[in-house]
Order: C-alpha cells, then structure tokens, then sequence
C-alpha cells in the first residue's frame, strides 16, 4: 500500500460506494401509451366524460358478439334440417319402390295365396245387356 492517511483511504472508498449505488434515472421513450399514462393525458374528468361512450362500444361490441353466436347457431340448424330432409327423402324413395315391387302381379299373387285367395285361371268374361232391358227400366 501507498503511505497515504487511513482517512484518505476510507474517503475514497466511500466514494467509489457511492459511485456504484448510484443508479441512473430511467428515461421513458415518448411512445403514445407512456404518454398516455404518466403525462397526465387521461384525467378523471375526460375517463368521466368517455365513460357513455366506451359503454357504448362496450354494448356493440357485445351485441356482435351474441349477433355470431345466433348465427352460428342458425348455420348448425340448417345443417341439421338438411341431413333430416336427406334422410326423409331416402326413406321415401325407399317405400316408393317397395311399394311398386309389392304391387306387382305376382307379388299380389303369393300375398292372396296365403289368405286363401287364388288367382283366376279363366279370362274375364264381358256382360252384354241387352237394349230391351235398358228401356223397361
């Protein structure tokens, strides 16, 4: 060590503490939200003025909000109704055509036969009526 006064010493590492617990103030960028905040560019009286608008955008906001959940909705209905209509249409087409195989003459025929009803074997006949008959009635 150097032949310099113990107080000497001392003082000078006070100051070198001191340099190195100074912390340099923090300087805040001039961007739109800093400004905003600690400058003081919103008051209470200008939050209190706003405050029926931003409750108004608050209440469109939310009204487009339940507009898309209704729509949304709606699309999932049609999507529904139109499988069923599908659905229906499969079933009817099916019955139509069930209907004509069942109506068929020999379909017909083994139906009857098992109530006991058989199938003629003769050609229909024609009825002539006579004109004498017509006009005494």
């Amino acid at each position: 060590m150097t032949n310099r006064l113990r107080t000497q010493i001392e003082e000078e590492e006070a100051e070198k503490k001191l340099v190195v617990e100074e912390k340099p103030e923090k300087e805040f960028s001039d961007n739109f939200l800093t400004q905003l905040f600690t400058k003081g560019f919103i008051t209470a009286d200008r939050a209190t003025k706003a405050l029926p608008f931003v409750l108004f955008l608050s209440l469109l906001g939310m009204i487009y909000i339940a507009n898309r959940h209704l729509a949304e909705k709606n699309i999932r209905d049609i999507d529904k109704i139109t499988k069923e209509v599908k659905e229906l249409s499969w079933e009817y087409k099916t019955a139509k055509a069930d209907l004509a195989f069942k109506s068929t003459l020999t379909q017909v025929a083994k139906r009857a036969d098992t109530l006991g009803i058989k199938e003629s074997m003769q050609p229909p006949q024609k009825i002539v009526a006579d004109e004498e008959v017509k006009d005494e009635h």
